[in-house]
């Protein structure tokens, strides 16, 4: 089992779900009832960067997981660690401007791409060595 990513799993859920506090608290404070999703540019920058983050978990999950399962739990983990710091940069920066989200967003950009192409070697590696 690899439990450092296992742990920096439960992380990312954690960070998507304080997002998802967020969006709900604005929903409140802007008076945006769902399903509206438009209204105010305060929610819609804190709805975007959620939905951002969404988008990015399919990516991000599944080269995690074949990165520890095929190369270094410790090392997913860690690349995980990043992956998650830009995240939480990125929804930080884009709710109070969304011009200022670039910076974050490569981080996790970065991270993401590591892991995905450690997970590929990884995997290939695992065909060919059998």
């Amino acid at each position: 089992m690899p439990h450092w990513t296992a742990l920096v799993t439960l992380l990312a859920i954690a960070v998507y779900f304080w997002a998802d506090l967020g969006v709900g608290k604005a929903r409140g404070t802007y008076q945006i009832k769902a399903p509206a999703t438009t209204g105010d540019p305060n929610f819609e920058r804190l709805f975007r960067a959620h939905q951002n983050m969404l988008e990015w978990m399919p990516i991000f999950l599944p080269s995690l997981w074949l990165f520890a399962l095929t190369l270094s739990d410790r090392w997913a983990a860690v690349v995980g660690l990043v992956w998650i710091a830009g995240r939480a940069l990125y929804l930080v920066a884009y709710a109070k401007d969304a011009a200022t989200r670039g910076r974050g967003f490569a981080i996790q950009a970065a991270a993401a791409a590591v892991l995905f192409l450690g997970a590929t070697v990884g995997v290939v590696k695992a065909l060919i060595v059998g």
